[in-house]
C-alpha cells in the first residue's frame, strides 16, 4: 500500500482548544476524510499569529496539516464559515459548544470518511446561528448524531413487546434504548421514565426528517414540551456515555441565571 502523504489539505471544523506550551494551542478538528483528529497550532495564541483569526472555536476552516509523529501540526489555514452569530448571542453559541461536545465524545479519532457526520455539523452550526430556535437544531442534531452512530433510540414501537405503540402516555428505557408501552412496563426491570404522547410525536418527527430540516424549522415547541423532550435525550445520552456533559450544566446555569439567552 501507497504511504500516506505527510502533509495533507482539509476543511476542518475546531471542535474544541485548549492552551499549549507557551504560545501554541492543541485543536481538536473534525475533517470530512479523515475524521476526528488533534493538531498544534504553533505560536496561535501570539496576537501578531497568522492562524490565530483562522483557528476560532466552532468556524469551519481550509487547513493544511503536517502529519507528526505523536501530534499533528497546522501549518496553514484559511477561514472559510465563521458562523457569526455563534459568537454574538451566548445562549447560540452555548447550544453549539453542547453539540461539538456530544460530537466530540461519540467519535473516535481518525475515523475515516466522515462526510457524514462533518456534514451534519456544519449544518447543525448553521441552524444553531442563524435559526429562530436554536434548541430544536440542537434536539434535532441529537437524534441524527446517535442514528449515525449507532444508538438509534426506539420510538415506533414497543422495544419490549415489538408492538405498535397506541396514541397514549408510554414510558422510555434508557436501559432498553427506547419506548416501552404501558402493557409492556411491569415487565422490565429496569427505571422507566413517562413520556407523554405529544413529546414522543415530536422527538419521532425529528428523527424521521433527517433530511427536511425545513420541516422541522416550522415547528413552534412551547417551553414546556422543549423541556420534556430534553430531559428525555438528556438522560438518555447520559445513559450511553456514563457520564454527563459539561456543556449540560453551562446550559443550565446560563438558563437559570439569564432566561432570556436560551429561549
Amino acid at each position: 500500500m501507497p504511504k500516506q502523504p505527510r502533509q495533507f489539505r482539509t476543511q476542518a471544523i475546531i471542535l474544541s482548544r485548549r492552551d499549549f506550551g507557551e504560545s501554541d494551542r492543541l485543536l481538536t478538528l473534525l475533517t470530512p476524510a479523515r475524521g476526528k483528529i488533534r493538531a498544534i497550532a504553533k505560536g496561535a495564541r501570539k496576537p501578531s499569529a497568522k492562524l490565530s483569526g483562522h483557528v476560532e472555536l466552532f468556524a469551519r476552516s481550509d487547513c493544511l496539516i503536517y502529519k507528526g509523529r505523536n501530534l499533528d501540526i497546522l501549518t496553514q489555514a484559511e477561514l472559510i464559515e465563521p458562523y457569526l452569530g455563534l459568537r454574538e448571542d451566548l445562549g447560540r453559541g452555548a447550544y453549539a459548544n453542547y453539540v461539538a461536545e456530544l460530537l466530540d465524545r461519540f467519535t473516535a479519532d481518525e475515523e475515516d470518511d466522515a462526510g457524514e457526520l462533518f456534514a451534519l455539523l456544519h449544518q447543525t452550526l448553521a441552524r444553531i446561528a442563524g435559526a429562530n430556535d436554536p434548541r430544536l437544531a440542537a434536539r434535532f442534531f441529537e437524534l441524527q448524531l446517535l442514528d449515525l452512530a449507532g444508538f438509534k433510540p426506539e420510538l415506533s414501537e414497543c422495544v419490549v413487546s415489538r408492538l405498535e405503540l397506541q396514541p397514549a402516555p408510554q414510558f422510555f428505557s434508557f436501559e432498553e434504548g427506547g419506548v416501552v408501552s404501558r402493557a409492556a412496563a411491569p415487565m422490565v426491570a429496569s427505571r422507566l421514565l413517562e413520556i407523554d404522547f405529544d413529546t414522543l410525536k415530536l422527538l419521532r418527527h425529528l428523527q424521521r426528517s433527517a433530511d427536511a430540516w425545513g420541516r422541522v424549522s416550522s415547528l413552534r415547541i412551547t417551553p414546556a414540551q422543549h423541556s420534556r423532550a430534553e430531559g428525555i435525550m438528556l438522560g438518555y445520552i447520559a445513559h450511553l456515555l456514563e457520564r454527563k456533559l459539561e456543556s449540560v450544566d453551562f446550559i443550565r446555569r446560563l438558563r437559570q441565571f439569564s432566561p432570556g439567552a436560551l429561549q
